[in-house]
C-alpha cells in the first residue's frame, strides 16, 4: 500500500482508500475544481490535488458528519479531547489510549473480545444518540459499530449493533489527516440528489468529476436503493457531460458473483476503460471475490 495515501476517518466498506494509489494516477494532473457527487467517506477527495473541492452525498447523516468534523479544522486537539472524554464517559475500550480489554476476556472471546467488552456501553451511547442526535455520538457509533456503517430503521433510529472494533491508532491517524486536509483546502459539502447537485454547478475546462455511485450488482447495504433505471439515467447524464466537454471518471463493477452489469458494460465501450485490481468485498459478504471485475471509465485521455 502506498504510504502517501490517507484514509477517511469514516472507514466505509466500499470506500476507495485501497484503490486511490491506482485511481489518482488516472485522474487529470491539473484540476481546478474537483467534484464528487457520491462522496461517501471521502478518501477520494482526500487523495486528490485540486484548487477547490465540491462534494455531495444523498445521505444527510454522512454530510452532517463531514460538516461536523470539518468544523474542527484548526481545532484538532479540542475535537480529539471531546472524543476521549466521551469514550471515557461511556467506558468504551480505546486501544490508542491504552484502555484495553482485560486478558481474561481476550482468552474467552479470542476473535470477538471488543464486541463483548463494548456491547453495553455501545448500547447506552446508541440510546443517547437516538434521543439527542449529537453528531459526536454518531461518529463514535460509526467507529464502534458493525462494519463502520450508518444505518437507521423506519422510525429514524440508529440500529446497527456493536462491532468488533475500537478507537485505535488507525482512527487517530485518519482523523488527524482529515482535519489537516480541511485546514488547508477549500471543501464545500452538499446533501442533494446527484442530478440536482450537478445542475447547480458551473464547470470550467479544468473541472474534473469523479463518480463512485452505488454498485448495481453488489449486495452492499448502501446500494439497496439503486436499480437498473438509476444506472441507465446516470449513464445518460455522463453522456450529456461529455457533450459539454466536462472531464469525468467513474468506478463500477462490471461483473460480480456470476452477475454482469450489462447496462454499464455496453455504455462504457464509448470511453476509455481501465481495469482496477480491487478484490471487491461487500457489506454482507467480506470475503475476497476473485471473479469480480471493477473498472474505471473516463473520457479524459
Amino acid at each position: 500500500m502506498d504510504k502517501s495515501i490517507v484514509r477517511s476517518p469514516f472507514f466505509y466498506v466500499g470506500d476507495k482508500y485501497k484503490l486511490m494509489s491506482q485511481l489518482r494516477k488516472l485522474f487529470p494532473q491539473d484540476i481546478s475544481i474537483y467534484i464528487e457527487p457520491f462522496v461517501g467517506g471521502g478518501s477520494s477527495f482526500l487523495n486528490t490535488t485540486a484548487k477547490k473541492y465540491i462534494v455531495n452525498d444523498v445521505d444527510p447523516y454522512v454530510i452532517k458528519l463531514h460538516k461536523y468534523i470539518s468544523s474542527f479544522a484548526g481545532k484538532k486537539d479540542a475535537f480529539l479531547q471531546n472524543i476521549y472524554n466521551t469514550i471515557e464517559k461511556y467506558g468504551l475500550s480505546c486501544s490508542y489510549k491504552n484502555t484495553v480489554v482485560p486478558d481474561e476476556l481476550k482468552k474467552e472471546y479470542v476473535k470477538t473480545y471488543y464486541s463483548h467488552y463494548n456491547k453495553l456501553a455501545y448500547q447506552k451511547m446508541k440510546n443517547d444518540f437516538n434521543s439527542s442526535k449529537d453528531p459526536l455520538l454518531l461518529y463514535l457509533l460509526l467507529i464502534y459499530g458493525f462494519n463502520h456503517m450508518i444505518r437507521f430503521n423506519s422510525s429514524g433510529l440508529f440500529n446497527l449493533p456493536v462491532g468488533n472494533v475500537d478507537y485505535n491508532k488507525n482512527v487517530y491517524n485518519a482523523l488527524c489527516n482529515y482535519l489537516d486536509f480541511m485546514d488547508k483546502h477549500d471543501v464545500q459539502f452538499f446533501n442533494k440528489d446527484y442530478r440536482s447537485f450537478l445542475n447547480d454547478i458551473s464547470f470550467d475546462k479544468k473541472t474534473f468529476l469523479y463518480f463512485d455511485p452505488p454498485y448495481l450488482i453488489s449486495g452492499s447495504e448502501y446500494n439497496k436503493y439503486w436499480n437498473s433505471e438509476e444506472e441507465k439515467k446516470l449513464c445518460e447524464h455522463l453522456d450529456f457531460l461529455d457533450t459539454q466537454g466536462v472531464h469525468f471518471g467513474i468506478t463500477n463493477l462490471i461483473s460480480h458473483k456470476g452477475k454482469t452489469n450489462t447496462t454499464f458494460l455496453e455504455w462504457s465501450k464509448k470511453y476509455i476503460c481501465y481495469e482496477i485490481s480491487s478484490n471487491y468485498i461487500s457489506f454482507n459478504d467480506n470475503t475476497i471475490k476473485a471473479n469480480s471485475k471493477e473498472v474505471y471509465i473516463t473520457n479524459h485521455g
